[in-house]
C-alpha cells in the first residue's frame, strides 16, 4: 500500500497575528477616546459645565501636565516630555504584549493602558494639551480632577494588571 505524502500546514502562530486581539482592543480606547473628546470640543466651551446628576457633571478642560494636573504651569516643554513618555511606555507595552501574548488578563490590561496612553499623547501633539471633560463631585468635599476615556482605561488597566498580579501570586 502505497502512502501519500501530505503537506500539513501549521496553523499561523507568528507574533503579529497574537497581538492583533490586544491592539484591537487598544484601537478601540484610543476611537472612543478620540470621538468623545472631539464632541466635547465642537459641544462645549472652555470651563463650561453640564450638571448632570447630583454628583456628575461634564466640563471642558484642558491639562497640560500629566496626572492631577502635574507640571501644567510650566513653560511647555511637559508637552514633549509626556508624549516622549507614551511612545516609549507604548513601544514597551507591545514588547510586553509579544512576549506575553496568551496571557489574557494581563494583555488586556496592558492593551488598555496602551490605549490611554496614546490617546492622551494624540491630544498632546494635537492641541498641546489633554482634553478631560468628566467631572465626579461629592458634596463638601469637593471635585476630583476632571478626566477622559483615556484616562478610565489607564485606571481600569492598572487595576487589571494588580488582581492579575495578585493571582498570579496565590497560586
Amino acid at each position: 500500500m502505497a502512502t501519500k505524502n501530505r503537506v500539513v500546514s501549521k496553523p499561523k502562530s507568528s507574533s503579529s497575528s497574537s497581538l492583533v486581539p490586544w491592539l484591537g482592543i487598544a484601537a478601540i480606547v484610543i476611537l472612543f477616546d478620540q470621538i468623545s473628546k472631539i464632541t466635547v470640543l465642537r459641544t462645549f466651551q472652555y470651563a463650561e459645565e453640564k450638571v448632570i446628576t447630583s454628583f456628575f457633571n461634564l466640563v471642558l478642560a484642558f491639562n497640560k501636565g500629566a496626572a492631577f494636573s502635574f507640571l501644567s504651569d510650566q513653560g511647555g516643554w511637559q508637552r514633549y516630555f509626556f508624549t516622549a513618555i507614551a511612545v516609549g511606555a507604548a513601544i514597551f507595552i507591545i514588547y510586553l504584549l509579544k512576549k506575553h501574548a496568551g496571557q489574557r488578563m494581563f494583555c488586556s490590561a496592558l492593551a488598555l493602558i496602551l490605549g490611554g496612553a496614546l490617546g492622551n499623547a494624540i491630544d498632546r501633539l494635537v492641541y498641546g494639551h489633554v482634553v478631560d471633560f468628566l467631572d465626579f463631585h461629592w458634596k463638601s468635599w469637593g471635585h476630583f480632577p476632571a478626566f477622559n476615556i483615556a484616562d478610565s482605561a489607564i485606571c481600569i488597566g492598572a487595576a487589571l494588571f494588580i488582581i492579575d498580579e495578585l493571582r498570579r501570586v496565590n497560586k
